[in-house]
């Protein structure tokens, strides 16, 4: 159990955060958050850059100084699920988590205690649950069927390397992050726009989502508090449906969502990823963030929405 107060009060982060994936918009608005607290943002990047340190998991190269004095770790980096997963795909978005995960979870581990960040946190994804359940699930239960269920069991193994070395590792299981700079919600805007909004399948699927002020916040929480360790699920408490999801934005922006796609056309063009991402039925429960008396800051769809949407 994470017994802490809310995310909302006095954050002690004026040290080094050592963040990968920063070019994401999770990643941008983490990285924005913890210098407008006054603290110092590394990042990792695979192409070079002048802001950043070059990495490149796939052949084992972490530069050395990436890791001096370093105050928390943040490994969001992963090639994007949204694209037809064909072998080719499904390698490089495999690889791309967990060969990244475990080099940053082998380097850290073989840091002198002393010279460790206190925390090692490593995105994972809601998809550890499946894509179809019927119950509500909470971090307790099983993992469920399916390439990102897989995935994601593999990418949470990866760290066992720091956690076995005795660094506090956690694990923030993304539900659909609303932010209108990136993800689902910037998609649905480009679809709006084209005049084809419309539930997507039978529109029935719920939806386990956050927006993107509470996914930081969350991570920030993660940060902070020494306790929080192992998996949590970073969602709103508000479960939605798709038809839900659509219906509200439509109503908010004033445009129409009339137009449907049909589950079997999305899996025509889509495949596999359209099954497990876009018709998933998942209604995952933030049991951890809940006993943390984690303050959501937006915790309604409509409050989100309209927030993002600027509304």
């Amino acid at each position: 159990m994470l017994e802490m107060s809310s995310a909302t009060s006095a954050h002690p982060h004026s040290g080094r955060l050592l963040l990968t994936g920063a070019s994401g918009f999770v990643g941008r608005a983490l990285a924005m958050r913890w210098k407008a607290l006054g603290g110092e943002v590394v990042e990792l990047a695979h192409k070079p850059r002048a802001d950043a340190l070059t990495w490149h998991p796939e052949r084992g190269e972490l530069p050395p100084q990436a890791l001096e004095n370093i105050s928390a770790v943040v490994h969001l980096a992963g090639e994007t699920v949204g694209q037809r997963w064909s072998s080719t795909a499904k390698k490089s978005i495999h690889d791309s988590r967990v060969l990244s995960t475990r080099l940053l979870a082998e380097r850290l581990a073989a840091l002198p205690v002393v010279q460790r960040p206190r925390v090692f946190i490593c995105a994972s994804a809601i998809g550890y649950y499946g894509f179809e359940r019927k119950e509500v699930v909470d971090e307790t239960a099983a993992p469920g069927s399916g390439f990102l269920a897989d995935l994601c069991c593999a990418w949470e193994a990866a760290t066992t390397p720091a956690s076995a070395a005795g660094l506090r590792t956690a694990f923030a299981r993304f539900g659909v992050v609303l932010g209108r700079s990136g993800g689902a919600l910037e998609q649905l805007l480009k679809v709006f726009n084209m005049g084809m909004a419309g539930p997507a399948g039978p529109g029935t699927q719920r939806v386990s989502w956050i927006s993107l002020d509470d996914a930081v916040e969350a991570l920030l929480l993660l940060i902070e508090r020494a306790e929080a360790r192992g998996p949590v699920n970073v969602v709103s408490p508000h479960v939605c449906t798709n038809r839900e999801l659509t219906e509200m934005m439509a109503r908010i922006i004033n445009k129409p969502a009339k137009t449907p796609a049909p589950a079997f056309a999305l899996k025509l063009m889509f495949g596999e990823m359209a099954t497990e991402t876009m018709l998933a039925d998942l209604a995952v429960k933030p049991k951890r963030l809940e006993e943390a008396g984690f303050s959501w800051r937006h915790a309604t769809l409509e409050a989100t929405l309209r927030h993002e949407l600027s509304v």
